[in-house]
């Protein structure tokens, strides 16, 4: 489970994803391109450090950032990837499709509450 744009900052969205997915049993890799820590967790700075097969991406960047990373995301090739409200990218949602990658318009929070996760 990759948090891309995990947040150190409590308040945010990105950061309560982190602490929830963790609360649920999920082992989590927040990447920011400039924390070591979040929630006690090591941080990766990119995505292309990400050891093995992630089974979710969930994106809490927007489009104007994720723009320079869509190579990343396409290769990392996740088995899916969640575009929370405000990271929705046609050009990223392009790429995943045309790589088969499942992508999700939704909020991982919800989700998560909901037990659709």
């Amino acid at each position: 489970m990759v948090v891309l744009g995990a947040s150190p900052k409590p308040a945010r969205y990105a950061n309560r994803a982190v602490r929830e997915l963790v609360a649920a049993g999920y082992s989590v890799i927040p990447v920011h391109p400039k924390i070591k820590a979040i929630e006690g967790l090591a941080v990766v700075h990119t995505l292309r450090a990400i050891p093995g097969r992630v089974h979710t991406l969930t994106l809490y960047i927007g489009p104007e950032r994720s723009r320079d990373l869509i190579d990343d995301i396409v290769s990392l090739n996740p088995g899916r990837v969640i575009l929370n409200p405000g990271t929705e990218s046609d050009e990223l949602e392009s790429r995943l499709r045309a790589r088969r990658i499942e992508c999700l318009h939704a909020c991982t929070l919800v989700m998560l509450r909901t037990g659709q996760f």
